[in-house]
């Protein structure tokens, strides 16, 4: 699997959000966390949000939803033109019946794990997913400090991917910098969300390029 970057709009300013996406032409996507302040202790943006930036840029939306009913939300997303609709498997009550209707309305599939929710009961969803996220941070907010405990999982995952044909794209989220970016590459993972490590540099472009190079190395 190619190396993927998708930059984290929590970590820019969200009274210039156009302008973050636009710094960052060079990324695959652009990661849109959608916070409730149920599922987890912050409330960010939400659809009408999403809707307004997918105008605003052509890179496609990789939209995280941290919310306590995806079942409800995440069709919408899909519908609305996001690229990748993320659901947690700790909030979806009707996992299966969710991740079609997000195929069915375009856009990929995503299944999240919280940092303490093992891959292995998961691995019968692997056919309706297109790409498994772990989150390497308890989610809710930005700018924490990478967590090595699910470096494990990470490798299990690929593992579990690579029995399936490999075809789910393996995503990390939380803490990927310069710093980590090197060894959850070699643990298995190929999608990269980065959020204060390209819109806390001086140059975002530069540093998802610098992103990019270091993960293809490993």
């Amino acid at each position: 699997m190619a190396v993927q970057i998708s930059p984290s709009i929590l970590s820019a300013d969200f009274a210039r959000l156009a302008e973050a996406a636009a710094a960052v032409p060079n990324a695959d996507w652009l990661h849109v966390d959608v916070m409730d302040n149920h599922f987890v202790p912050n409330l960010t943006l939400g659809l009408p949000v999403v809707e307004s930036l997918l105008k605003a840029t052509t890179l496609p939306l990789d939209c995280h939803l941290m919310i306590e009913d995806p079942d409800r939300w995440a069709p919408s997303y899909a519908e609305a033109g996001a690229g990748s609709v993320t659901i947690h498997a700790e909030a979806a009550k009707a996992p299966i019946r969710t991740l079609r209707q997000i195929r069915a309305a375009g856009a990929r599939s995503g299944l999240a794990l919280n940092p303490g929710t093992p891959v292995e009961p998961y691995e019968d969803l692997l056919g309706e997913i297109d790409m498994l996220l772990l989150m390497t941070v308890e989610p809710g907010f930005g700018g924490q400090k990478f967590l090595d405990v699910v470096l494990p999982k990470i490798h299990r995952a690929r593992r579990l991917i690579d029995k399936h044909g490999g075809q789910v794209w393996l995503q990390v989220d939380g803490g990927v910098s310069d710093h980590t970016i090197e060894r959850c590459a070699e643990a298995g993972a190929d999608v990269f969300v980065a959020g204060n490590a390209v819109y806390g540099a001086d140059d975002p472009a530069m540093a998802v390029d610098s992103l990019r190079s270091m993960a293809e190395k490993s």
